[in-house]
C-alpha cells in the first residue's frame, strides 16, 4: 500500500492505513513502510494521556526491544512525530484470541496446540524476568494459519525493577487477574501462568470463568475456583486446574505446562509428578508404620489404657524402692502427652493435620517420705516373722502385710 504524499507519512516513513484497534493510551494502525516496502503495525501513543501511561508506553518499548521470540509479536521501529509517540511492529494478519472464541469453543486439540506456543513464550519472556501482567484473549493474536502470538506489553513488569504503580493497587484486565493481583500483593511468574489457564478455559467453555464487572469478576476467584469442565482429558483437567490454583506456589512454571500440552498423553502429570509444588489435591504417600497417623479415639483409649497399666504395676509392686526425697506437700497432676512419633508435618504434606495431642492427667499423692518409709520398713518386718514363726510350728500361714 504505497503512499501518495510524502506529507502523510509517519516520521517520514510509515504511511498509515486504518485502524485496528484501540486502548486506554493508544491506537493501532495497518501502516506500509515505505523503506522496505513491507506491511506493518503501527502503535500511536495518544497525546493527551497522563504521565503514567507514558511511562508503560515507554515500558513496552523497552520490554519488546529486548525480546525476540517466534511466539512475540516482534519490534521494528520506535520515534517520536507530531502526532505523538509511535512503536512499529511486525504486522499478525487475521484476528485476535477473542474474536476467534466468540464463534463457539475450540476444540481440545487446538486449545493445546495454542496453548503450548502461549506456554513457551512465556516460558522465554520469564527466563528473562520479564512478567506480563496482561494475559488475555485480546492480547493474543493469530494470523492466517491460526499461530498465536502474544502482544501488548505495556503493563509488562520487570522482576526486581521499581514498580509503576502503588503496592495494593490492582493492574491488569479484572476477568483474568490471578488471586494475588487482586489482593494487591507483589506479582510474578505465576499470574502468567493463572491467566493463561483462565484463557484456556475459556477457548474450551466459550465463555468468561468470571463475568460481570471489575469489582465483582475480580473478588470472584478468591471465593471459588474456576469450574474446570468434567469431560476434558485427566491431563488437560489436572494441569488447568493447577494452573488457576489460588496459591501461586502450586502452579507449574511455563515450560511445564508448554511440556504437558505439546505432550499431550493422558498419563504426563501423574508419571511425571512434581512434589515440590503443593497442588489441589495433595499426592497419597506411602508411609512406615512408625508414622502411621492414628485416629484420635484410638489415641485416647490407648492413652487411658498406658496410664491404668502404670498405676496398677506402681501400685502392686511393693519391693520397689521407696521415695527418699519427695516434696512434703501436694504437687501438680503428671501430664503425659502421647501422639505419633516421626509423622511428617502438615506443611510438608500440605494437608491440614487430623492427628491430635492428648494430654491425660494423672493425679499423684505422695506422703511424706519418713512415714511412707516406716509403713515400707513395717511390711518388711511381718512377712518375715511370719516366715519365721511358720517353719517353727510347721504351719503353712501367710500373714497378711
Amino acid at each position: 500500500m504505497p503512499p501518495s504524499h510524502h506529507d502523510d507519512l509517519l516520521a517520514g516513513r510509515y504511511k498509515l492505513a486504518g485502524a485496528l484497534g484501540s486502548g486506554g493510551m493508544s491506537e493501532v494502525y495497518r501502516a506500509w513502510d515505505t523503506v522496505l516496502c513491507r506491511d506493518v503495525a503501527v502503535k500511536l501513543f495518544a497525546p493527551g494521556a497522563d504521565l503514567d501511561d507514558r511511562r508503560r508506553f515507554d515500558n513496552e518499548v523497552r520490554t519488546l526491544a529486548g525480546l525476540s521470540h517466534p511466539g512475540l509479536v516482534a519490534v521494528y521501529d520506535t520515534g517520536g512525530s507530531d502526532l505523538g509517540a509511535f512503536l512499529v511492529l511486525q504486522l499478525v494478519d487475521g484476528r485476535t484470541l477473542r474474536t476467534h472464541i466468540a464463534r463457539g469453543p475450540l476444540a481440545v486439540e487446538e486449545v493445546r496446540r495454542l496453548g503450548a506456543r502461549l506456554a513457551e513464550a512465556l516460558a522465554y519472556v520469564h527466563d528473562r524476568g520479564v512478567v506480563h501482567r496482561d494475559v488475555k484473549p485480546s492480547n493474543i493474536l493469530l494470523d492466517r494459519a491460526g499461530t498465536p502470538y502474544l502482544a501488548d506489553f505495556g503493563l509488562a513488569h520487570l522482576t526486581g525493577a521499581t514498580r509503576l504503580t502503588r503496592t495494593g493497587q490492582m493492574v491488569g484486565t479484572a476477568p483474568y487477574l490471578a488471586p494475588e493481583q487482586v489482593r494487591g500483593e507483589e506479582v510474578g511468574a505465576p499470574a502468567d501462568i493463572y491467566a493463561l489457564g483462565l484463557v484456556l478455559l475459556e477457548c474450551l467453555t466459550g465463555r468468561r470463568e468470571y463475568p460481570g464487572g471489575d469489582v465483582e469478576a475480580a473478588v470472584a476467584r478468591l471465593h471459588r475456583p474456576p469450574i474446570v469442565p468434567a469431560d476434558l482429558p485427566a491431563d488437560l483437567a489436572r494441569l488447568l486446574a493447577l494452573m488457576t490454583s489460588l496459591s501461586p506456589r502450586r502452579r507449574p512454571t511455563a515450560r511445564d505446562c508448554a511440556r504437558i500440552l505439546g505432550m499431550g498423553a493422558p498419563a504426563a502429570i501423574e508419571d511425571q509428578p512434581d512434589y515440590t509444588r503443593e497442588s489441589d489435591q495433595p499426592p497419597q504417600v506411602s508411609v512406615p508404620w512408625s508414622t502411621v497417623q492414628v485416629p484420635k479415639k484410638t489415641l485416647a483409649a490407648s492413652a487411658a489404657g498406658l496410664v491404668g497399666a502404670v498405676c496398677v504395676a506402681w501400685a502392686v509392686s511393693a519391693t520397689s524402692t521407696p521415695v527418699t526425697s519427695a516434696p512434703s506437700e501436694s504437687v501438680p497432676p503428671t501430664h503425659i502427652t502421647t501422639s505419633s512419633p516421626g509423622a511428617p508435618s502438615a506443611a510438608a504434606a500440605g494437608v491440614t493435620p487430623e492427628i491430635a495431642t492428648v494430654t491425660v492427667e494423672v493425679p499423684v499423692e505422695q506422703q511424706p517420705a519418713l512415714e511412707q518409709q516406716g509403713r515400707q520398713q513395717g511390711r518388711v518386718k511381718d512377712h518375715a516373722q511370719g516366715e519365721v514363726g511358720d517353719k517353727a510350728t510347721g504351719k503353712d500361714k501367710k500373714v497378711k502385710p
